[in-house]
């Protein structure tokens, strides 16, 4: 059985969440969204959970962090091409993030990355090259 990765996210707001990916694209699992959280569908076996605050605390002891002033990861999601790394960007700010830093073109690889309304950075790459 391949693996599946799920990313868990805790969001202030799931509606506002919701609408701010769903306007990136993005679809949601219905079986598996409440009102304390969703499966936002990333790609084949990837996957982040969205899960209100108040829910996300109860698998952790740890304080929850706020991703507007502190960074608990970098969420890095790969792109088929430089115009789909620029689109989602776009899109993002369209919806209500902002744009992370400006876009970086390598040669090898083209990024550029964007804040969502929680502050959590995603970072969006497309592999010209990929490496051995």
């Amino acid at each position: 059985m391949p693996r599946r990765i799920f990313v868990d996210l805790p969001v202030k707001d799931l509606h506002a969440s919701v609408a701010f990916f769903t306007a990136l694209g993005f679809s949601f699992n219905p079986r598996f969204t409440d009102a304390n959280a969703t499966c936002m569908i990333v790609g084949d076996g990837i996957f982040v959970m969205l899960l209100v605050e108040p829910f996300f605390g109860t698998f952790t002891e740890r304080a929850i962090v706020d991703a507007r002033t502190h960074t608990e990861v970098l969420v890095c999601l790969s792109c088929d091409s430089d115009r789909e790394v620029d689109a989602l960007v776009a899109k993002a700010v369209a919806a209500g993030g902002q744009a992370h830093r400006t876009a970086q073109d390598q040669g090898f690889m083209y990024g550029h990355g964007f804040v969502d309304p929680d502050g959590h950075l995603w970072e969006l790459v497309h592999m010209r090259e990929m490496p051995a």
